[in-house]
């Protein structure tokens, strides 16, 4: 299989135009998630992510969650089994008046893809997607297992995933999971990221006293309240 990497890495530049244009497609939906009155539209990308998986061979479905909906694929045969994991939904265009060109409109830059989503995650996980896609081109089959687990609500806190990735442990259960959000080095050289930090949201409660203190007399390590500390100088 390795003695076919160049000729697939020959398909993927030789396939560009077209895979740039199925990637303006899904950046055109404004899947943002955060916006009750763009439901409709992650569940388009939802979709649009589920006809062209189908097409690449996978089984993909549409998975109902109590937000927006996950997109969940199985392709290929093996005993490896890789799990790919993405977003589709996108952050809001606001404030608009900054863009130079509508957000939803994708411009093709000579080292750039100006659109909300394009690098935040629809374009990463079209990549990997492009990348099956021209594996199997040359090969006829994809290299090993692969699941495809897309959700629709990264940029509002991911509320469903914890629960779906709870119910669907054995489903998902994979050697490796690579999370396709992350970034590059620079613009040619690519970046393995192997652990993110997470997000943790805390409340911290402060209580103290209802008026001002003299700092040289409360507080300290030993007890609370009210402390005497001797007078070492003459008496005023």
């Amino acid at each position: 299989m390795p003695d076919s990497l160049p000729e697939i890495l020959d398909r993927i530049d030789a396939a560009q135009p077209a895979a740039l244009a199925r990637l303006s497609e899904l950046l055109r939906i404004p899947s943002i998630s955060t916006d009750p009155a763009h439901a409709a539209d992650c569940r388009a990308a939802a979709d649009w992510l589920v006809a062209e998986l189908d097409t690449l061979g996978f089984d993909a479905s549409i998975r109902e969650t109590a937000g927006h909906p996950m997109v969940v694929a199985h392709g290929g045969e093996g005993a490896r089994h890789v799990l790919f994991c993405g977003h589709y939904d996108v952050q809001p265009a606001d404030p608009l008046e900054l863009w130079e060109t509508p957000p939803f409109e994708p411009v093709i830059g000579a080292s750039a893809i100006r659109a909300r989503g394009a690098s935040d995650d629809k374009g990463q996980l079209m990549t990997f997607l492009e990348a099956c896609c021209a594996w199997i081109d040359v090969t006829g089959k994809l290299p090993c297992r692969i699941t495809v687990l897309l959700e629709g609500e990264e940029e509002s806190g991911s509320p469903a995933l914890v629960p779906f990735l709870e119910a669907h442990a054995e489903e998902l259960r994979a050697e490796i999971a690579l999370v396709c959000d992350t970034g590059l080095y620079d613009g040619q050289v690519p970046a393995i990221v192997t652990q993110l930090r997470g997000l943790q949201g805390e409340e911290v409660t402060i209580t103290g006293p209802n008026s001002d203190l003299h700092s040289g007399a409360y507080g300290g390590g030993d007890e609370p309240g009210a402390r005497a500390y001797p007078h070492s100088g003459p008496a005023a």
